[in-house]
């Protein structure tokens, strides 16, 4: 149980760099508990969705030597926006790019905390 609220909280950091660093996103609200929420929704996504985007588009992210995984980031973000915008907690995005980058910043920036929780799990082991 543990993991789930550290993934959780991964989640919201990764989500409120990519919502302050990515140009042409618009935050409805940057209250802590909207941006939990958004982790919530983006996580359910990540959990229930992208696997199944994963394997429909399994030939073009070998074509693309896993490039394609970006677009498929790009999409999760973007969705996790607009679901989030019905209950008030989500964001606008501007366009393609705007998406683009905030998917990368949020990747990036959960891969690197990713790193340093897993490093502070094993060391307790």
């Amino acid at each position: 149980m543990n993991r789930f609220f550290i993934r959780w909280a991964i989640n919201a950091i990764a989500l409120y760099a990519a919502i302050n660093l990515a140009p042409g996103i618009q935050a409805q609200t940057t209250h802590w508990a909207a941006i939990f929420g958004l982790a919530l929704i983006f996580g359910l996504l990540n959990a229930l969705l992208r696997p199944l985007l994963q394997l429909l588009t399994c030939p073009l992210m070998f074509l693309t030597l896993g490039l394609f995984t970006l677009l498929i980031n790009t999409l999760m973000f973007y969705l996790a926006g607009v679901i989030g915008a019905k209950f008030g907690i989500g964001f606008q995005v501007a366009g393609f790019w705007s998406a683009f980058w905030g998917g990368v910043i949020t990747s990036l920036a959960s891969i690197a905390l990713n790193l340093v929780f897993k490093e502070d799990r094993e060391e307790r082991k």
